[in-house]
């Protein structure tokens, strides 16, 4: 029904305002990160990324019953951008690609599915998530972007290049509830009382 798409997970933070890994927090019994990247691997696409921290043996181990290509981010603590890096030479520059995050606990496929389908109506080949006001993750942007990337982008990944696009050539999501990601305990404290998270 559409055209073939790469997608690229990230889920290389460090969680450190969080003070343990919200990939390994639990949604129904699964894992965060098994969830997005099983979400993910729903959409069928010719190629899936997942990013993960150097050091990551039990982030790995959590993945390993799915197909995806496994990465790994040595200098994860520059942020989105540089997870965005470090998937890069995966990414035909031709392709679709699905950008997803691993920390929003309220993200459903019909949610990943819906943007794809915006992408694909869009003059600009490009669909967001409006969130609080910001395009955001999750996305789909074309590949060339990745081969553009500059080192050093921070935390802001494609979020410049977004907003950076005519009105209206973008397909645009409204979906407040993944506003919610978990980077702190307060965020942890209110997707539990959500019934998002396990514990």
């Amino acid at each position: 029904m559409m055209n073939a798409h790469a997608a690229v997970v990230l889920a290389a933070g460090a969680s450190t305002r969080l003070g343990r890994p919200k990939q390994l927090l639990r949604r129904g019994g699964e894992t965060l990160l098994h969830r997005m990247v099983r979400l993910t691997a729903a959409t069928a696409p010719s190629l899936l990324v997942v990013v993960l921290p150097e050091a990551s043996g039990a982030l790995r181990d959590a993945v390993a019953d799915l197909d995806c290509v496994q990465a790994l981010n040595p200098d994860a603590q520059r942020g989105m951008g540089s997870s965005l890096v470090v998937a890069a030479p995966a990414v035909q520059a031709s392709a679709r690609v699905l950008v997803v995050a691993c920390d929003q606990p309220a993200l459903e496929a019909a949610h990943l599915h819906a943007l794809l389908e915006s992408a694909s109506q869009s003059t600009s080949g490009c669909a967001a998530t409006l969130l609080l006001g910001t395009l955001g993750v999750p996305a789909v942007v074309p590949g060339a972007w990745f081969a553009d990337l500059a080192d050093g982008q921070g935390d802001s990944g494609f979020r410049a290049r977004l907003r950076a696009l005519e009105p209206g050539t973008v397909g645009v999501l409204h979906a407040p509830a993944l506003a919610l990601d978990i980077d702190t305990p307060d965020d942890l404290r209110a997707a539990h009382e959500l019934g998002l998270i396990d514990d």
